[in-house]
């Protein structure tokens, strides 16, 4: 009989501890666990480019922590750059950001994908750049964007693209 108690007392509790959860924000405060690009360094891949519109591309992006232990707690903030305008890119509907403990020398990546658009389509975004900014910062970095214009979605409601949460890499 004290079971149920029991349960909807564990059951209380962590929903309490939930509830106090900052999820990642640094609660105005400076994030001093928080991966900055000072201290990782940041490779951009075409594993996987879209040959011609309608095709989908992958982009790796892979981060490797060269400084103190930091800490990537949710999506990468990635926006696409034409020169005139940023568009940014959502998170892949239904993924999870999971809180990655990055020691000297552990890398992460994730994984940025996209629907080629057609070459001269106005509902498609010739982009130039693509900027990242890491999650618990405000400081980004651009890089070249060299796969192609990307495809708008259908209802014309940005990209027809995507950014996978970050996966531990290696052991």
């Amino acid at each position: 009989m004290r079971a149920i108690p029991l349960t909807v007392t564990a059951l209380a509790a962590a929903l309490l501890l939930t509830a106090c959860d900052n999820g990642g924000s640094n609660g105005g405060g400076k994030n001093s666990s928080g991966c900055e690009f000072g201290g990782v360094s940041v490779q951009i891949g075409s594993a996987s480019v879209a040959p011609k519109a309608g095709d989908t591309g992958e982009i790796p992006v892979s981060i490797t922590n060269q400084s103190k232990p930091c800490t990537l707690d949710h999506f990468p903030v990635v926006s696409l750059n034409t020169g005139k305008a940023k568009t940014d890119v959502p998170a892949l509907k239904g993924a999870k950001a999971q809180k990655l403990k990055l020691a000297k020398g552990d890398s992460a990546s994730f994984t940025i994908s996209y629907v080629r658009g057609k070459e001269g389509d106005k509902a498609a975004l010739d982009a130039k750049t693509v900027n990242i900014t890491l999650p618990g910062t405000s400081t980004s970095r651009s890089f070249p964007w060299s796969y192609g214009p990307v495809a708008g979605q259908s209802g014309g409601n940005g990209p027809d693209a995507s950014v996978t949460a970050f996966q531990q890499v290696g052991d």
